[in-house]
């Protein structure tokens, strides 16, 4: 599976895309809003492992696609949209950028092709996605993919030694179409 837009190729993941993973999952910048203080080979090459498992499910319910920029090939993230049942017609929507290539629309472009994804041949009705309230770059890329806050979950997740909360986004189809 292929996804372009302007400037970005979503591919489908390949075992040897763990070395760029690596690279970015290991920066400081990357790894403040997750649990983990650190990456390893083997911790990111399981991360990967997962995601490649998910494209020979049958039926397929998880689509985890490599960020890539399109005149290079260059791996710059991930971006995928993930629904927990077959039968269900909501998803999660979620992204992740290295940190050399934010504040350029990345984020943005790879989440909105994944939305176009989830309701053009998905045909889902809803797709949510969440962020750590602070991380206010992420709430702002959902924010600009028409996404409406719908609430905050007060300390909802614990980690790094402290109490974070989180905000829910989602959008629905129509909402979608409207935009």
């Amino acid at each position: 599976m292929i996804i372009t837009t302007d400037r970005l190729t979503l591919r489908e993941f390949v075992a040897d895309d763990w070395q760029a993973m690596l690279a970015y999952q290991s920066q400081p910048e990357y790894l403040r809003y997750y649990p983990w203080n650190g990456r390893t080979e083997e911790q990111v090459r399981a991360f990967l492992s997962r995601f490649l498992a998910w494209q020979s499910e049958e039926p397929r319910r998880k689509y985890q696609l490599a960020v890539t920029l399109a005149d290079t090939g260059e791996l710059i993230g991930c971006c995928g949209i993930r629904k927990e049942l077959v039968e269900s017609s909501e998803a999660e929507l979620g992204y992740e950028i290295a940190p050399l290539q934010w504040g350029q629309g990345y984020a943005t472009e790879a989440a909105r092709a994944m939305l176009a994804f989830g309701f053009d041949t998905l045909r889902l009705h809803r797709v949510w996605s969440t962020c750590v309230a602070e991380n206010t770059a992420s709430a702002r890329v959902l924010a600009k993919l028409g996404m409406r806050l719908e609430g905050r979950l007060r300390e909802k997740q614990c980690m790094k030694g402290r109490w974070w909360d989180t905000l829910v986004y989602a959008i629905l189809e129509q909402e979608w179409r409207n935009q």
